[in-house]
């Protein structure tokens, strides 16, 4: 177990969690099959190369595997102005009936908060021709006046359109155009609540084969939903990564999962989050004990882990908030060990690439006793 001096902590740069990437170890395709992919065990000091397939070896019997098992929307959407420019829509989230403007009964149904790139700022009010035939009302920015994103009404069911006319929202690292296969690559096989719009990427690993050997091996597993935005791809841009505003997440913590990270504990195993998500998701509960919701949990080194034991997540992008996760979780100087090595041995980066194993620098307090209802605040604050 690696160990960090935290006592007097840094006061962290963004140029602290920036590299230099060759261009040609971003993965443009999967590994197929799935486990053929690579995993760095870099639990220790001294790293050890090995396959995905590997990973069953590397538990132990009674260790339990949280996966996020949230679903990639197609939400990535074109269509035309009325006036006939372009645009291009990524659907954000689907708002529920409590999210919509001043909650009122005559507020439009089928309301969405969503991405939009178009050459010329549209107005309020304004209406978009997606390409399958639907069509959106411009109706505010998200979730206020000076949000990132907007608000549209559209003109039937937001899960009806993307089914009909939408593409999945490849990450913008790909740079090569959306292939049929994709819609299944970029689901994990643990996919069952639609919502987000990137994968959970440490879970694209999995197998029927690998499930099946940790089955055997002993390693329990269950379930976190948290459905992944766009904020995950973007970059920290100030100085100071104390100064950075983190997007908010949706998630959600079955009862059953509490119960099963709790009877782990008891018997002295290990929770092993798959994904920085599923770590989002858990840390978030720990913290505050609200088992459904919305987080904005920012994971900086000096983080106190209080539910999770080991990682298994990809190689992230430089100055990323996922990329200070992983040195909160490992030490900041085992990650830049890591990824230095993973450079020199040509591992693959990003989303479809490979994957490593960690262990946290640490032992952290206690685990807090939650409730097993589920906890969701009456006004959730999304995106703000």
């Amino acid at each position: 177990m690696h160990t960090q001096n935290l006592a007097n902590p840094p006061d962290w740069q963004l140029s602290d969690f920036d590299f230099e990437l060759p261009e040609h170890l971003i993965a443009q395709h999967p590994c197929h099959p799935r486990s053929a992919s690579r995993l760095l065990d870099a639990r220790q000091a001294a790293l050890v190369d090995r396959h995905f397939a590997a990973l069953p070896s590397l538990l132990r019997a009674g260790d339990l595997m949280v996966f996020n098992d949230t679903q990639v929307m197609k939400a990535r959407l074109f269509g035309k102005k009325t006036s006939g420019g372009q645009f291009e829509m990524l659907i954000e989230r689907v708002l529920p009936a409590l999210e919509l403007h001043n909650n009122s009964a005559k507020e439009p149904p089928h309301q969405v908060a969503a991405h939009l790139r178009v050459s010329k700022k549209p107005r309020i009010g304004a209406t978009l021709l997606f390409n399958g035939g639907a069509t959106a009302t411009l109706l505010s920015r998200y979730p206020d006046p000076d949000g990132p994103l907007w608000r549209l009404a559209l003109s039937k069911d937001p899960m009806e359109i993307m089914s009909e006319s939408g593409h999945i929202p490849l990450p913008p690292y790909i740079t090569r155009e959306e292939e049929g296969s994709d819609q299944e690559d970029y689901q994990t096989i643990f996919a069952q609540n639609l919502g987000a719009v990137a994968a959970p990427t440490a879970a694209l690993h999995f197998d029927a084969s690998v499930l099946a050997a940790l089955n055997d091996a002993g390693v329990v597993s269950s379930q976190v939903t948290l459905h992944v935005g766009a904020g995950t791809f973007q970059p920290v841009k100030t100085a100071l990564i104390k100064d950075h505003r983190m997007h908010f997440e949706r998630y959600h913590i079955p009862a059953h999962t509490l119960e099963a990270i709790r009877a782990c504990k008891s018997r002295g195993s290990r929770v092993l989050a798959v994904g920085t998500t599923s770590v989002r998701a858990l840390e978030s509960w720990a913290r505050t004990q609200q088992a459904s919701g919305d987080t904005d949990i920012f994971i900086t080194p000096g983080f106190e882990f209080k539910a999770v034991d080991l990682l298994l997540t990809n190689f992230h992008l430089p100055k990323s908030t996922l990329l200070m996760l992983v040195s909160a979780f490992c030490g900041f100087e085992h990650m830049k060990h890591c990824y230095a090595h993973a450079k020199a041995e040509e591992y693959r980066f990003f989303s479809y690439g490979d994957a490593m194993l960690l262990e946290k620098t640490r032992h952290a307090s206690s685990l807090p006793q939650p409730p097993l209802h589920n906890t969701t605040p009456a006004h959730p604050n999304p995106l703000s």
